[in-house]
């Protein structure tokens, strides 16, 4: 049972976010838009994620991020069975590098 987050507030969101120009602009627009836990749980599960596809353990993975065994398992799920949006962003993320 997915839940159907194509929403105009959504849509509007993203916008907002595809306005950003810069890392510092992003630091200004998310502090105000995510409590900071919010934020951390975002970046944790982002890290869990290159963590995940470098072949990490759970146990390396938990003792680096501080992440539960749900939230790396949740994320597992999400890159193996998701619509590839990790790895479409870290596809991306390795060829500004090169």
């Amino acid at each position: 049972m997915s839940k159907n987050i194509h929403t105009d507030a959504v849509d509007q969101l993203f916008e907002a976010i595809l306005c950003l120009k810069s890392k510092e602009e992003c630091y200004t627009f998310f502090e105000d838009v995510c409590t900071i836990n919010e934020l951390l749980s975002l970046s944790q599960r982002f890290e869990v994620a290159k963590m995940l596809r470098e072949k990490k353990t759970y146990l390396e993975i938990s003792e680096k991020t501080g992440a539960s065994t749900a939230t790396i398992s949740r994320v597992n799920r999400s890159l193996t069975y998701g619509n590839d949006g990790y790895e479409m962003v870290f596809q991306r993320m390795k060829s500004e590098e090169e």
